[in-house]
């Protein structure tokens, strides 16, 4: 007899380790008693199952046959016999006293291969297995009520002696099913976070690319998901974007994310109540990570100032986003439906004299002189900014020289979002399912 109470603080540690339900552990157990028992008493193709009594101690057997007839199985082909001919095929015969198939001459073709010659497609039937199916009319006499389909349980003696190799035929089914019930409790558990923040430690590196320490889980985080010229140490504690779960992989991979835009604006929603509850809204973002942002933000309730409310008393709020970005500078623009207005506030933190809109969501911006470098950007970054963030497409120039260009003073929107989330979203995106 077991001891219950060991075997039942045993589960209940379990589950709590592996944040697993006691009752996935227990359906654990049942199956690899019952791959032991299988292993030691039955045939190979035997389906067998087996139901532990928590409260008894009581351990019962059982075989499971599922009903079928001639139209759900097909029978292995008729033997040659050394004299040339074709036997029957080895299959019980039916309640009715007929062979359930028989052989097929040398020269001559089933139904379904003549079938499948023409070119049509049809399934192909599984075969035939006495140790795992029943034909209905047996199946019948047992259950009156039998369909094709059901799964009868006949019961089989009790067993609590097991051989060596039963025994670890039974340790590695059980690793395996709990292997298995850990996999599915972190995928549902990650699979609902996937969009949001997660905090993890660092723990290796590995041609460029960064594991993380998510607790119950690890995390990857590619070389192309980090931020250029952040630099990573083991031990240290960091935030991270879920981009999304690998499934399909033995153990689930949660891809993280550090450079990925909507890593900014989850980051504003855990700095700035307004943009949590939905007061504040995020309508578009355009980041270089590691360099720079510009968010565009309005709100949907009177009296409330959108950039006010992300830039926090004495800039606490943005300086906090900021400082979880290596010091990333973040530019906050109030978002408007007039073009011109928006295209001016993305320049933002220019001061503009004035907005021409030209067709095709052109716009031309004439700013002073002594504004004309700081509405460019080092490199042309801060109007090729605004036009990512705007989506369209700009030309700077001074208020003295309309006429005159200015180098690297223009810039176009990227035609598949102004925002750059969605290129963003399929750059970091693992193969379909």
């Amino acid at each position: 007899m077991m001891d219950l109470k060991t075997l039942k603080r045993a589960i209940d540690q379990i589950a709590e380790e592996k944040g697993i339900e006691p009752a996935k552990i227990l359906e654990a157990i049942e199956s690899s008693i019952a791959a032991a028992y299988k292993k030691e008493y039955e045939k190979r193709g035997e389906i067998v199952k087996a139901k532990f009594d928590l409260k008894t101690g009581a351990l019962k057997f059982w075989q499971i046959k599922t009903v079928v007839d001639e139209s759900t199985v097909r029978a292995e082909e008729a033997p040659t016999l050394p004299d040339g001919n074709v036997g029957e095929v080895g299959v019980p015969a039916s309640p009715a006293g007929r062979p359930t198939a028989k052989g097929v001459g040398k020269g001559e073709k089933s139904a379904a291969a003549e079938t499948l010659s023409q070119g049509e497609e049809e399934q192909i039937l599984p075969r035939y297995n006495a140790d795992r199916h029943i034909f209905l009319e047996e199946a019948k006499k047992t259950k009156k009520d039998a369909q094709l389909g059901d799964e009868l349980e006949f019961p089989l003696d009790t067993r609590e002696d097991f051989g060596r190799i039963a025994a670890q035929t039974a340790k590695q089914v059980i690793l395996q099913k709990l292997r298995e019930a850990e996999r599915e409790s972190v995928v549902s558990e990650f699979k609902n976070r996937e969009g949001e923040i997660v905090s993890g430690v660092i723990q290796r590196f590995e041609k460029g690319n960064v594991f993380v320490d998510l607790g119950r889980a690890a995390g990857i985080m590619f070389n192309n998901e980090s931020v250029p010229g952040e630099h990573y140490k083991a031990g240290v504690r960091l935030k991270f974007f879920v981009v999304a779960i690998q499934e399909e992989t033995r153990m689930p991979g949660i891809i993280l994310s550090r450079s990925h835009p909507k890593f900014v604006s989850k980051l504003f929603a855990l700095e700035v109540p307004e943009v949590s509850d939905g007061t504040v809204e995020i309508k578009a973002l355009a980041r270089e990570p590691g360099s720079r942002t510009k968010i565009a933000v309005a709100s949907k309730a009177d009296g409330i100032d959108p950039v006010g409310a992300c830039v926090g008393q004495r800039g606490t709020r943005v300086m906090a986003v900021s400082n979880e970005l290596g010091n990333e500078k973040i530019d906050i623009i109030e978002w408007s439906e007039d073009p011109a207005k928006f295209v001016g506030n993305s320049l933002s933190p220019a001061k503009t004299r004035g907005v021409e809109v030209l067709p095709r969501r052109e716009a031309r911006v004439f700013v002073e002189d002594n504004q004309l470098s700081l509405a460019i950007g080092k490199g042309g970054q801060n109007v090729r900014l605004a036009a990512k963030l705007t989506g369209w497409k700009i030309d700077v120039r001074s208020s003295s020289k309309p006429e005159e260009a200015q180098a690297e003073g223009v810039a176009a929107a990227e035609q598949e979002t102004p925002t750059e989330e969605t290129q963003s979203e399929e750059e970091t995106k693992p193969e379909e399912k």
